[in-house]
């Protein structure tokens, strides 16, 4: 396979990895020396289902190019059947060194109308896969005193989006999982990071498309936001081109990349005697509402054409 090699005999597992973004890292990965584990468990969009056939494929592309790759079809929401995928890249390739936590499912319902149900399947796959995952390879990482960690996240969370509050709640969730890995591991070498991707998949498939308007929006993702576009950001940051990378979260849009914010305090306001509610409506209401964020959703945010 052709490439710069700036993963060359790096072993990195990427879940979700049989369709869009996941194929299009585990490919990418393999032009660039890495030996890649594709986990993919196979299910509908809905997490519904099992079949091997996307990720078989992916690693028959990758292994056509002179590439090395395996399969596995185990669930990131279970914890044994993670500690399964970690254990058979170590088993395959002889060690491991980055995990990409991109496996994902969507259950989108306005929330009065979301159950139970949905609300923890798709916990279970973003957030609770993602700790599994990263958890699972943490000892390997500790013992060789080098890793990296590239957890997907999205701007559902980061900015707001409509009929997704698993999803967001997910996502936002894994922005506090990765800074506390960072935090925690960066003393044996290990990194970990953020990318929320802008690209069509199956996720996303659910954009409405009423107005001609929407319409339009949702034909300049699928023909110029592909998931081609993402895999380059993960591949740097699984190679040691990042290794003074760590805690951060970026954003691919086309041919943009982003850094985004990170939670920190807007503004002050300090009482000697102590706030009532009434001085806090008074006081601090005025002194603070200019800096209020507004109820945007990502589009409102990202509202210019993709570069």
């Amino acid at each position: 396979m052709s490439g710069d090699n700036m993963v060359k005999d790096k072993v990195i597992v990427v879940t979700g990895a049989g369709r869009g973004i996941g194929r299009e890292i585990a490919i990418l990965a393999a032009r660039e020396g890495a030996k890649v584990v594709v986990n993919d468990l196979g299910g509908s969009a809905e997490g519904e289902g099992q079949d091997l056939t996307p990720a078989q494929e992916v690693v028959d592309t990758i292994k056509k190019a002179g590439g090395q790759a395996v399969v596995s079809g185990d669930s990131v929401a279970d914890p044994a059947a993670a500690e399964r995928i970690i254990k058979q890249a170590v088993d395959t390739f002889g060690r491991i060194d980055c995990v990409v936590n991109n496996a994902g499912i969507l259950r989108d319902r306005i929330f009065h109308r979301m159950s139970v149900v949905d609300w923890r399947a798709v916990i279970d796959v973003h957030l609770n896969g993602s700790f599994y995952m990263s958890k699972a390879a943490a000892n390997y990482f500790k013992e060789q005193n080098s890793g990296s960690y590239v957890h997907f996240t999205s701007t559902s969370g980061l900015i707001g989006n409509f009929g997704q509050a698993n999803y967001a709640a997910a996502k936002m969730g894994i922005i506090g999982l990765s800074k506390s890995i960072a935090l925690d591991m960066a003393r044996f070498g290990v990194r970990s990071n953020c990318v929320s991707p802008f690209a069509w998949s199956r996720l996303i498939g659910t954009i409405p498309t009423n107005t001609p308007e929407e319409k339009a929006r949702v034909e300049r993702i699928q023909n110029t936001m592909t998931a081609a576009k993402i895999a380059p950001i993960v591949v740097f940051l699984a190679s040691d081109a990042a290794k003074d990378v760590s805690g951060q979260i970026f954003g691919v849009r086309k041919d943009e990349i982003i850094l985004f914010s990170q939670n920190r305090p807007l503004r002050t306001a300090h009482k000697g005697d102590g706030w009532s509610p009434k001085a806090i409506a008074d006081t601090v209401l005025p002194g603070f509402k200019s800096s209020f964020y507004p109820l945007d959703r990502s589009a409102d945010v990202f509202n210019w054409e993709p570069l």
